[in-house]
């Protein structure tokens, strides 16, 4: 079975920053990309960044210049640093992960989430 699990999240200041991890664990053969959603009160979930496997990277224009994802393929841990945050950044994280099945088929997967906090 595939686990994501998020940490990082957390109360912190505008103009703050956190470090947001998600680590996939379980039986797969691949990943074929890694990526982060939020969810803020009242609103859809949005793309925050995702990081294709070989592929380019995509950040939402809210959080581009601001933000960083990364992976650690070895560890099969994404990560997303978030600088100069704002208020509007509040939302809770979703981890999200496209995974390569050892019977071929490709699985999306989610963490639970872990709420970001910034204050004015």
């Amino acid at each position: 079975q595939v686990q994501l699990v998020e940490s990082g999240g957390g109360l912190v200041q505008a103009g703050g920053s956190l470090r947001l991890s998600c680590a996939a664990s379980g039986r797969f053969s691949g990943i074929n990309a890694m990526g982060w959603y939020r969810q803020a009160p009242g609103k859809q979930r949005e793309l925050v960044a995702v990081m294709p496997s070989g592929g380019p990277t995509n950040y939402a224009d809210s959080v581009k210049g601001r933000f960083i994802i990364s992976r650690d393929n070895a560890k099969n841990t994404v990560y997303l640093q978030m600088n100069s945050l704002k208020p509007e950044d509040t939302a809770v994280y979703y981890c999200s992960a496209r995974l390569l099945a050892v019977a071929g088929y490709i699985l999306d997967y989610w963490g639970k989430g872990t709420l970001v906090t910034v204050s004015s």
